[in-house]
């Protein structure tokens, strides 16, 4: 990133209603210019602002992987001016992407060790670009057994439907899909994620688990890892919900000594447990 005020302009390439209450939409880009595609080197972890002229940016999670080439992912929530006007966006229109910001998951560090990945709904976003990078052809030897749990209220609200069956049909992945509560036809699992993770018990040996998910799952997730034997600092956790300007200068998403933004939005737990409970 030359300026990190500047951002690209962007095609909008494909737009998909994610969820069936209507409130997430998965957006594709492409970049205009090459170049810029080129310059907009990224992990997953990251993020990057969207933006719309006359509306402002808004601070969004980066849900594609670079292993799946130039264009990027983002699913947004419907939550305040600029992501409504995006949510009114069609294919075709031309818009702005200011990053990649912020820190990704420690990829490098994770190497030769066992990845458990909890996530609870719309906060998969970041994990799916963490699972497609983890299963390329390229990285999947590098981590031992890979464990993905994720929860959503009802199947109607699950993302990335296509690629959760793609990685519960892979013999190298240990897939546990789960809804909140029983529906007619739902064959996979029934149960909040905290429930389902106590009943999977990854073992901490040689292992590091990637937490995300709305403060409720995290906080009732937290106590099942600790009855294991999981650390803190095996614990890897991303306060997104603080992310604003994405350069630390507005000075919004400061937490105790770091700004999230610049700092984070990753973080260990042992990190967090540092810190004022604000976050």
């Amino acid at each position: 990133m030359n300026n990190p005020y500047l951002p690209y302009p962007v095609r909008i390439q494909r737009v998909e209603i994610a969820t069936e209450d209507k409130s997430l939409r998965t957006f594709d880009f492409e970049f205009i210019h090459p170049e810029h595609a080129e310059a907009f080197t990224y992990l997953p972890g990251q993020f990057a602002e969207l933006s719309v002229p006359g509306y402002g940016e808004a601070p969004i999670g980066i849900a594609s992987s670079p292993t799946e080439g130039s264009h990027l992912t983002f699913t947004v929530s419907k939550a305040g001016v600029v992501t409504s006007k995006l949510h009114s966006m069609e294919e075709g229109e031309i818009m702005g992407v200011r990053g990649p910001l912020g820190h990704p998951y420690p990829l490098g560090e994770m190497e030769g060790k066992n990845i458990v990945i909890l996530a609870g709904g719309y906060a998969v976003t970041t994990l799916r670009s963490t699972m497609v990078w983890l299963l390329h052809p390229d990285n999947r030897d590098k981590y031992g057994e890979i464990t993905f749990v994720y929860g959503a209220r009802t199947p109607g609200m699950l993302l990335y439907k296509d690629l959760l069956e793609e990685w519960d049909a892979r013999s190298d992945v240990n897939t546990y899909i789960t809804i909140d509560n029983e529906v007619e036809g739902w064959d996979k699992y029934v149960g909040f994620v905290p429930q389902i993770a106590d009943q999977v018990s990854p073992k901490p040996d040689n292992a590091v688990a990637l937490v995300c998910g709305p403060p409720v799952m995290i906080k009732f997730t937290q106590p099942v890892l600790d009855k294991m034997g999981w650390t803190g600092d095996q614990i890897i956790m991303s306060l997104e919900n603080r992310m604003k300007c994405g350069v630390g200068i507005c000075g919004r998403c400061n937490v105790g000594p770091y700004y999230v933004c610049k700092d984070g939005p990753v973080f260990t737990k042992a990190q967090l447990d540092e810190l004022p409970k604000e976050y």
